[in-house]
């Protein structure tokens, strides 16, 4: 970190910062904004991202940001990355834990974060910063490093300044049951379930998917679920509550796979993660939690096979 200045953001810093996502990335970022520095600044004005650069000799080697929707108290470190010449220096775990601390001042309950698993890179400077991984995603986002198959992404949660965001309190299935209770001696339990905020069910198509959130899971809405186009790739987050256990066997049943929980950004509450139409791969994760789960989701693919999309 010698002659490194760790400094918050400023409106003339976004052509530079533009230009460092392009000369790591090329044109393979996910997040369109970063290649507009009108929008970054955009994003900036609106209180939509806060950020920090590293800055060398009035060059800018290396940003990171707290991304946060109006109204969540949950934000996101995210779009952290560092100059080639200048990694192993620590540079990005420096810029994330002032980050960390940043996010008590804007009042947020906690923070997740996204880490790639093309390199281990961004897992191990998630496990530094104090990050848990609960959750994968398989197949999440178009590689950002021009590789054929889509990137997946290990989502890690740590909460702010005291605030708890525990589990409930259930009965977990045997598939499950180790890594369910991993997570509860990280985040606690609590026998009252977080309300539901937004409607019942949102269904939003991705880039290659179709996400869908569910409230809860009934018999009519698997028989709708049934009958989607079996070559969608579909991304159900359903709250984690009471019917958990019967929701993993119905699902599965229909060639889904379990791969973990994620916060849920408009509650206090937790949602699981299944998923169904990614493509087969191997993967060596920095989390043995995750590297189980991403174990299990590929034999999955060996007894269900329909559950997989063939790769074009």
């Amino acid at each position: 970190m010698d002659n490194v200045t760790l400094r918050g953001y400023r409106r003339s810093d976004a052509r530079a910062v533009s230009r460092l996502f392009r000369d790591i990335y090329g044109d393979h970022y996910a997040q369109p904004h970063v290649y507009l520095p009108l929008m970054i600044n955009q994003n900036h004005g609106d209180g939509s991202w806060h950020s920090l650069v590293a800055e060398s000799g009035n060059k800018i080697l290396g940003h990171a940001t707290l991304c946060r929707n109006s109204g969540s108290h949950l934000a996101e470190l995210a779009l952290s990355v560092v100059h080639p010449s200048n990694r192993k220096q620590d540079i990005a775990t420096q810029l994330g834990t002032r980050l960390l601390i940043h996010a008590q001042a804007l009042g947020c309950h906690g923070v997740t974060i996204k880490q790639v698993t093309q390199h281990a890179y961004t897992q191990r400077m998630a496990d530094r910063l104090g990050f848990c991984s609960s959750g994968l995603l398989p197949d999440y986002v178009p590689s950002p490093f021009g590789e054929t198959l889509p990137e997946s992404i290990v989502i890690g949660y740590t909460p702010v300044d005291g605030h708890r965001r525990p589990l409930p309190a259930l009965l977990w299935p045997p598939g499950c049951r180790d890594f369910m209770e991993h997570l509860c001696e990280v985040y606690g339990t609590q026998d009252k379930e977080a309300p539901w905020v937004g409607p019942p069910i949102h269904v939003e198509p991705c880039t290659g998917r179709y996400d869908v959130m569910l409230k809860k899971l009934d018999g009519s809405l698997l028989k709708q679920l049934q009958r989607l186009p079996a070559h969608w790739m579909i991304s159900i987050r359903l709250r984690l509550a009471t019917g958990f256990t019967s929701a993993v066997e119905n699902l599965t049943a229909m060639g889904f796979t379990f791969t973990g929980i994620a916060p849920n950004e408009c509650c206090a509450g937790w949602l699981a993660l299944f998923h169904r139409g990614y493509q087969p791969r191997s993967l060596t994760l920095h989390c043995p939690h995750m590297q189980r789960l991403h174990d299990q989701a590929q034999q999955h693919l060996a007894v269900h096979p329909d559950a997989g999309l063939s790769p074009s």
